[in-house]
């Protein structure tokens, strides 16, 4: 492993994204009326018979299934059923019924619960398969994770729900062209309005897949680059350490393991189902010298023993021998560390079994740090192809291996559980309804962990495939990635990872991989926005294209310098250039629209990466997006304006990133502070006629009057009348773009003063806004205190003192060459 490069690895995590409301979307294309039939799975606490009373209202015929029937039954049922007409669509609701805590649960109830939630739901939809691809089908499943999927503080409120949004993003994949989701809510006893809610689920909104209802809005996932952080009060590895290692036979977990090890040592104690490796055995050692000779070892032997010795005979003796020497691998690696290893030959699906093998560990080391769940298996295969003895398989391994162990270890919780889950149960894939049924369930058993057992760290990666090591390097898998637009992780990036998790203090669902490709895209390419109904979100902010999932709501603006005083009046060189201020008003504009009534606390990290400029006068579209993510109580827009300019010679337009901020609204506006009240100018001030010899501004942004030294501050005083900067006017602004103007200029009149430089916007920390700030009458100053660092703090204070604008490390990129002297001189004199 190389620990740069995992560092270097992109790290994303799932957070809750808002969702426009249903009145903003557009039709999903299914039809809920007279004639059609559909498919129900009641839940036990009333859901089902609401939703019952309101489908037969429209006409709808339900066709009901029991929950206490087993697959052979349910099968006869649908047969039943399907001989008598299609069936339009399925509705799942055994996961609305909250179950008992994990220390609560047997393994027979366990599994029970998830045969009603997950396996009776394979078995229906295998059977529907063809009628989910006629127009107008779907799937709509319903759970209780807490109306935010399980990506809320406090952690998935019924677990087992996961495995069903698992299974449904995986049909998703395989069913496009059915409206597929899985709605989930937080606990509730308001049968009828969640009836109500997945009805109306059902008929709007085809772009997104995960919805979560919480406090009558409406929530998606989306992913949140985050960096790799070290020792921020995570495990620090040790010779005294205890780890539980599923899987350990594994050739990716192998590698893991001699990371862990070598860290630091420590004890390890290795699970898999494969019997403990023979250091003697010659097969083993020339495995690792010359695997083409050992291949034909294998086929003389089975030629001698009177086999055919053919490839896939020869082949799967070459795999059972390269799991034993991955686990002979893992042994030495702890070893050499300096540490113990323990191995233990399990079936994990076997709760004695497994029992037994944690009864020894907790004899030999008494407690347990770290259980590493890296156990599975994969095999592709479509829903209508895969035999439920191949979707038990894979998806117990997993499952009732994680429940085993953790009941196993009720008494001694470990302080830290690492499950390996996969982009297959972050997104769904398809031939992997399984696989990502059982992934998920594991992300939302580890987002529970918060509320059942909060002294345990739970961490859930959603690997990428990897290279270099694993089933994914071999035949036409990296082929495919490729095609699909995503990137393989290289072993050595990836073998660090599981540390780092460990030792950086994180926790909950994180996704380790580059490229996405194919699996951030879109279902439907305005994102379920009803573009056509869809209202301005602002003066700025006019033309909406997309709500989408992953990038967020997309609105675009026709901008005309010839007819917008902002443009005009802003002009370097004679080229028109759009303000820095007008992007955060665009910003806040979008926010505010889609942040469900929300008001804006602040504006952070705001960066000018790059002039937005209006060659030849020529009208130009900005594109600004935001997506909406949940913060605690709060809500964080993090927006972007984007230009996009095809040069002369060039088929394609070049898309250039020009600002890019953090909008965070909140429940209530921000309503200033108080600060300290300033007269008008004094003698030695300033004025407008001097300054703006030196600013570019036109009328509608010479928004200083007079600006003065004040001891370690300087002041600008705004303008009593400015022309209006918008077409129309009284165009509703919301940012006070020209009192942050203000504060732009005045901090720049010090600048010029003190270093005979003219410095332009580059970036500020935050930006507060009162909800009520105005240019309107009376004095308004802009306090400007330089921090020594080249960045300033401003306040823009009115009469009485009140703050209505604030900005918090505000810094200039500075240009090269020095103001004229005859131009700087009145602005040194007044800074001095």
């Amino acid at each position: 492993g190389d620990p740069e490069a995992a560092g270097a690895v992109v790290r994303r995590v799932p957070v809750p994204v808002l969702r426009p409301h249903l009145d903003a979307c557009r039709a999903s294309g299914v039809e809920l009326a007279e004639g059609a039939r559909v498919v129900l799975m009641p839940d036990t606490g009333g859901v089902a018979r609401a939703l019952t009373k309101r489908l037969n209202e429209r006409g709808v015929s339900v066709l009901t299934l029991e929950p206490d029937e087993d697959a052979e039954a349910v099968l006869g049922r649908l047969d039943g059923w399907l001989a008598e007409g299609p069936i339009r669509g399925i509705y799942w609701l055994p996961a609305l019924d909250v179950e008992a805590d994990l220390r609560e649960l047997d393994l027979a109830s366990w599994r029970a619960g998830l045969r009603l939630r997950v396996k009776l739901l394979y078995t229906t939809a295998r059977r529907l398969y063809d009628a989910l691809a006629e127009p107008g089908a779907f799937l709509v499943s319903a759970t209780r994770l807490g109306g935010l999927h399980g990506y809320g503080e406090e952690g998935a409120t019924a677990p087992l729900g996961g495995a069903v949004v698992g299974f449904t993003k995986a049909v998703s994949r395989e069913r496009p062209e059915a409206l597929i989701k899985a709605v989930d809510f937080a606990p509730s006893r308001r049968t009828a309005a969640i009836a109500d809610a997945i009805v109306a689920e059902t008929l709007s909104d085809p772009g997104a897949v995960e919805v979560g209802r919480r406090d009558d809005e409406r929530w998606s996932v989306a992913l949140v680059d985050e960096t790799h952080a070290e020792g921020a009060g995570g495990l620090e590895l040790g010779p005294e350490r205890v780890f539980i290692v599923t899987g350990a036979a594994g050739g990716i977990v192998s590698a893991i393991i001699a990371d862990l090890a070598g860290a630091g040592g420590g004890t390890f104690h290795l699970l898999d189902v494969v019997p403990e490796p023979d250091e003697s055995d010659p097969d083993l050692a020339l495995f690792a010298e010359d695997r083409e000779a050992l291949q034909r070892r294998i086929f003389e032997r089975l030629r001698e023993a009177g086999q055919r010795g053919t490839p896939v005979e020869v082949g799967r003796e070459m795999a059972g021998i390269e799991r034993a020497h991955s686990a002979l691998s893992a042994l030495r690696a702890v070893r050499a560390g300096g540490g113990q290893a323990f191995w233990h030959a399990v079936d994990l699906t076997d709760q004695d079994a497994v029992a037994k093998a944690v009864e020894s560990v907790l004899a030999e080391s008494e407690h347990v740090d770290v259980l590493l769940h890296a156990a599975g298996l994969e095999r592709s295969r479509a829903l209508s192809d895969k035999d439920p003895s191949e979707f038990d398989l894979v998806f117990d391994v997993k499952s009732d291996g994680w429940f085993n162990l953790m009941r196993a270890l009720a008494d001694s919780p470990p302080s830290a559980t690492v499950g390996f889950s996969s982009i297959a149960g972050r997104f769904g894939n398809a031939g992997q309804t399984d696989y990502s049924a059982a992934n998920d369930l594991l992300c939302k058993q580890t987002s529970s962990l918060r509320r059942t057992h909060p002294g345990t760290r739970g961490i859930a990666i959603d690997w990428t495939a990897w290279g270099d090591l694993g089933m994914a390097t071999r035949g036409s898998i990296p082929e495919i990635m490729e095609r699909a637009g995503i990137d393989m992780l290289p072993a050595a990036a990836g073998i660090p990872i599981v540390r780092q998790e460990l030792t950086s203090g994180r926790r909950g669902e994180v996704l380790i991989g580059g490229r996405l490709g194919v699996l951030l895209q879109e279902r439907d390419p305005q994102g379920g926005l009803d573009i056509e109904a869809a209202a301005p979100a602002g003066p700025l902010t006019q033309r909406l294209s997309c709500a989408c999932v992953h990038s967020g709501v997309t609105a675009s603006t026709l901008l005309d310098p010839s007819g917008q005083p902002f443009l005009d009046h802003h002009r370097i060189d004679g080229t028109a250039v759009f303000p820095g201020v007008m992007g955060l008003e665009a910003f806040a504009e979008l926010a505010t629209a889609y942040g469900g009534g929300r008001h804006v606390v602040a504006i952070e990290d705001v960066q000018f990466l790059a002039p937005f400029k209006f060659y030849r006068d020529e009208p130009r579209d900005i594109e600004v997006t935001a997506r909406l993510e949940r913060a605690g109580d709060d809500v964080l827009a993090r927006c972007t304006l984007l230009g996009r300019r095809t040069l002369a010679g060039h088929s394609e337009a070049q898309v250039t990133t020009h600002f890019s901020a953090c909008v965070r609204l909140g429940a209530e506006p921000w309503e200033g502070a108080q600060g300290v009240a300033h007269d008008g100018a004094p003698d030695g001030a300033v004025q407008a006629a001097d300054i703006y010899r030196v600013y570019f501004h036109g009328p509608a942004f010479q928004v200083l009057e007079a600006a003065w030294r004040d001891g370690e501050s300087a002041i600008g005083l705004l303008r009593e009348t400015l022309p209006d900067c918008c077409e129309p006017p009284g165009a509703g602004l919301v940012a006070a773009p020209r009192l942050v103007e203000l504060c732009f200029q005045a901090a720049g009149v010090w600048e010029i003063g003190t270093s005979g430089r003219m410095g332009l916007p580059q970036r500020i920390a935050k930006v507060r806004i009162a909800a009520d700030a105005a240019e309107g009458p009376g004095p308004r100053h802009a306090v400007v205190k330089p921090l020594g660092d080249g960045s300033f703090d401003v306040q823009v204070v009115d009469a009485g003192g009140r703050v209505l604008v604030q900005l918090e490390g505000y810094a200039t990129a500075l240009l090269p060459d020095a103001v004229p002297e005859e131009q700087r001189a009145p602005l040194g004199e007044a800074m001095s």
